[in-house]
């Protein structure tokens, strides 16, 4: 069985170690060099995207900003396509899922949760969710140590893996400014709420944020400088600026605060750090507007 994958830095390279041990066939697109990785025999390096031809599926794993571009300027191979970017696009607001249908016809499914990159490679026991996709492609894409779990909604799925970047990215400012552990576990816990109201806003079911792809993905990245997201918090919070790779947190902020706004959902933490994002905000102007809110019932 062959499946392709787009996409060979951290995260596509580390799946397509996972399923060529499994015994798939994988096809890996780069772009440039493939990320350093000890690949299987399965794996084989592809440069031309036609000879994804034949494949059960196609994981797209660009950069959540790349999305768009790449689907309007590269024509796929017809197959199942798996959405594997976790952010709101910023020029439109738009789900990556949302992105993705207007350039193809295929089946869009999502694998998002809670999955570091270097774990998954490392053969370490990992469960993520597969969004939208059918038994088949669970079966397919589920390894002896990468578990899938199903879901029909494709929507609440999406909108906990980008926004808990944002509140990865308060949790690190929190950290790196010395506030404590007791504040980032404030920030977790209502960032969590923020997330559940803007995810069911955006048309998600509350029940999917209290899964994987919600409140697991959650815990992961906001304890952890694997975290890409969390890391740069930490910096932002430190004083220095941007770390440098991909940090989807940072587009997504922006583009999070705006739809809460258009929505009327009430989003504080999300909108602090999309101030201090911005440059309109310092790491400790933007804590201490969240401090000095109105008491409420939680």
């Amino acid at each position: 069985m062959k499946i392709g994958i787009i996409g060979a830095g951290a995260f596509g390279s580390a799946l397509a170690v996972a399923y060529g041990q499994k015994g798939l066939e994988v096809a890996l697109w780069a772009r440039g060099e493939p990320h350093a990785r000890d690949y299987p025999d399965g794996v084989f390096h592809i440069h031309d995207l036609a000879d994804l031809q034949g494949a059960a599926a196609i994981l797209l794993v660009v950069p959540a900003q790349q999305t768009a571009a790449f689907l309007k300027e590269n024509k796929l191979p017809a197959a199942p396509l798996v959405l594997c970017a976790k952010g709101i696009d910023a020029a439109t607001g738009k789900l990556q899922s949302a992105l993705a249908i207007q350039y193809t016809d295929a089946p869009v499914s999502v694998l998002t949760g809670p999955g570091f990159a270097g774990e998954i490679a490392a053969g370490l026991p990992t469960a993520l969710t597969l969004a939208g996709g059918n038994a088949a492609q669970q079966a397919l894409l589920s390894t002896p140590r990468l578990r899938l779990y199903r879901t029909d909604d494709l929507i609440g799925a999406q909108a906990g893996g980008a926004l808990k970047n944002v509140i990865a990215l308060a949790c690190g400012m929190a950290i790196g400014a010395g506030l404590g552990e007791s504040a980032r576990a404030a920030l977790l816990t209502r960032g969590f709420a923020e997330m559940q109201r803007l995810g069911v806003a955006l048309g998600g079911k509350a029940e999917t944020f209290q899964g994987l792809s919600g409140l697991g993905d959650l815990a992961l990245t906001c304890a952890s400088t694997q975290s890409r997201n969390f890391a740069q918090g930490l910096a932002f919070g430190q004083g220095n600026g941007q770390t440098g790779g991909t940090v989807e947190g940072l587009a997504t902020a922006k583009a999070a605060a705006n739809l809460a706004a258009k929505l009327g959902v009430d989003a504080p933490i999300t909108a602090a750090v999309a101030d201090v994002v911005s440059g309109k905000a310092t790491v400790e102007s933007a804590m201490q507007s969240l401090l000095s809110r109105p008491l409420k019932e939680e």
